[in-house]
């Protein structure tokens, strides 16, 4: 047996997290599986609240998995100048338990309840400078656009 420690996941941690993401600024909350930024596969928990907001952003080098595990999200795929390509549900009773968005796709989650969680699943190392490149054409995170912009992303 190697030298790696047994992690348990308890289903109370997607309570947890509910819970932060409940109480954080940007509505929702976070939990590495993986040791370190350097783990060549990154796993991890996001649990989100409604109202937060998932910039549209791509990975050009990798893929990402995102399994939920409570609640629904959807997720919006859009073009190079952002107009909305597709919708896709996942979680409570859409039928989908989740989606792999291919490398270089321009994407963004939507959480359709308060406490929603997923999986999500990629390569790593974690690069904060190649992580992900965020839309031009959507609001940064923090700006007065956001509320109104979120709207518009529930409607198409």
């Amino acid at each position: 047996m190697s030298g790696a420690t047994l992690k348990v996941l308890p289903s109370s941690l997607l309570t947890e997290l509910a819970a932060k993401a409940a109480a954080s600024p940007r509505g929702r909350a976070h939990f590495n599986v993986h040791a370190s930024a350097d783990d060549p596969v990154q796993r991890f928990f996001v649990a989100a609240s409604r109202d937060s907001y998932f910039r549209p952003h791509r990975h050009l080098a990798r893929s990402e998995m995102t399994v939920v595990l409570r609640g629904r999200f959807d997720l919006l795929l859009f073009d190079d100048a952002g107009n909305f390509r597709s919708r896709h549900s996942a979680g409570g009773h859409s039928g989908n338990l989740g989606f792999e968005v291919p490398r270089a796709t321009w994407h963004t989650l939507l959480a359709l309840e308060d406490g929603a969680t997923f999986l999500e699943v990629k390569q790593g190392p974690y690069d904060p400078a190649t992580a992900a490149e965020f839309a031009p054409w959507a609001p940064a995170e923090g700006d007065a656009a956001v509320a109104q912009f979120l709207e518009h992303l529930r409607r198409c």
